[in-house]
């Protein structure tokens, strides 16, 4: 058996993991798809749809893609 003490960190988690079932991608991307889709067959209004679309869109790359990379980056070892 080795006794010296490990130089590695532990390892963390998935981000996914970590997060309940309403913000996992399968929700945000439904919700999402919800929202446009309901705003479409309730009002028929296209720049309504295509402005709620574009803030859909921002929700998704912060929540999607930005958020789970910094994440990636923070539990990486600093060298």
């Amino acid at each position: 058996m080795n006794s010296t003490p490990s130089a590695e960190q532990p390892e963390q988690p998935a981000f996914w993991s970590l997060k309940p079932l309403w913000c996992q991608p399968w929700s945000i991307i439904s919700t999402g798809m919800l929202m446009v889709g309901g705003s479409w067959a309730l009002l028929h209004r296209l720049w309504i749809s295509l402005l709620l679309s574009l803030g859909v869109l921002v929700w998704w790359l912060l929540f999607l893609v930005l958020v789970p990379a910094a994440y990636r980056s923070a539990a990486e070892p600093n060298q």
